[in-house]
């Protein structure tokens, strides 16, 4: 189901049709907002570049978050494997202090 949703962005506002819920929506355009009044307080910007600024320093985060995240999986998948080899290492020394048990 799509939303319209009415956000306001350097004091315009904006009607954004979405499938996400309208508090999900003025989210992000708080996220848009906070940076756009940023650029904006250099006044040596038009509107229209501050707004792309706005934009790349959003890129920016994005690209960032999206890289610690995937460094996170990865640590993730290194300490599961190392887990799973830990776990075959207990097993077989617990068979062998088994066969060792037994022998007596």
């Amino acid at each position: 189901m799509r939303n319209k949703i009415v956000v306001t962005i350097g004091g315009k506002d904006y009607t954004m049709v979405a499938a996400e819920d309208e508090s999900y929506v003025q989210r992000c355009a708080a996220v848009v907002d906070r940076q756009l009044q940023e650029v904006l307080q250099d006044t040596r910007f038009s509107r229209a570049d501050a707004a792309v600024l706005a934009a790349m320093n959003v890129a920016d985060q994005l690209l960032k978050e999206q890289e610690a995240s995937e460094n996170l999986r990865r640590q993730v998948k290194e300490n599961l494997e190392e887990a799973n080899t830990l776990k075959l290492e207990l097993s077989e020394a617990k068979r062998e202090i088994f066969k060792l048990g037994s022998k007596k």
